[in-house]
């Protein structure tokens, strides 16, 4: 099946579901992405801040980035520079890094908290009691250059799809204690970031409404 005709399928399906569609081009050279582009998609995916960078200069200036992948807090800056939006922003101190950067570079930028709802260790993210208790008043009156938008997870590689819908479902919980509780007076958080090409239709089932499917796209990686 071509490119053309699995984005369509895809974005229909995600279209009738309301659910947007990022697009992971990491490893997939330009050409490819500018492929995707003419058939009218706009939102990208990356999870090197270099890599998005370099694409960024090549391609099209309508393209909203969005960096997926770990941030070091050495990368941080060009990362503000170059985003759209941050959706692994897993730490008190990344989001307070991310918010002095984009007040110095005079630009808002928007993000969303990675949590840790995977069994494996490699996985990176906010423990989400955690992170309920760290969004305190003073430190969320001080983001006047960082919107929250919403929540961000990766499931468990695994082949029992109701350790992924459980996964899936615990992100979906954290989102409702925080809309419900810290981000109440915040309107615009309202994104749920979950599912990739292997289990974006459980994400779906259990809220997502951001997906990040890349090889189901673009076709393997090599």
């Amino acid at each position: 099946m071509s490119l053309e005709k699995r984005y369509h399928t895809l974005k229909a399906e995600l279209d009738a579901q309301d659910v947007l569609l990022v697009a992971v081009s990491k490893t997939y050279p330009a050409e490819r992405i500018l492929e995707l582009y003419r058939l009218g998609h706009r939102v990208f995916g990356e999870n090197r801040v270099q890599e998005l960078q370099e694409k960024k200069a090549a391609l099209p200036g309508d393209i909203q980035w969005h960096l997926i992948g770990h941030l070091q807090s050495n990368k941080a800056r060009m990362a503000v520079e170059s985003a759209f939006m941050i959706e692994s922003v897993d730490s008190i101190k990344l989001l307070k890094l991310i918010q002095k950067e984009a007040q110095q570079a005079r630009r808002e930028i928007e993000v969303l908290l990675q949590v840790k709802i995977a069994s494996e260790e490699t996985k990176y993210g906010f423990d989400p009691e955690d992170l309920l208790s760290a969004l305190t008043p003073a430190l969320l009156s001080g983001m006047d250059h960082v919107r929250i938008r919403g929540v961000m997870g990766m499931a468990s590689f695994v082949e029992d799809p109701e350790q992924v819908r459980q996964e899936f479902r615990l992100l979906g919980e954290v989102f409702t204690k925080l809309k419900t509780g810290p981000l109440k007076a915040h309107p615009g958080f309202d994104q749920i970031s979950m599912g990739m090409s292997g289990d974006y239709k459980i994400a779906i089932q259990e809220g997502s409404t951001m997906v990040r499917i890349g090889s189901l796209l673009f076709g393997v990686r090599t």
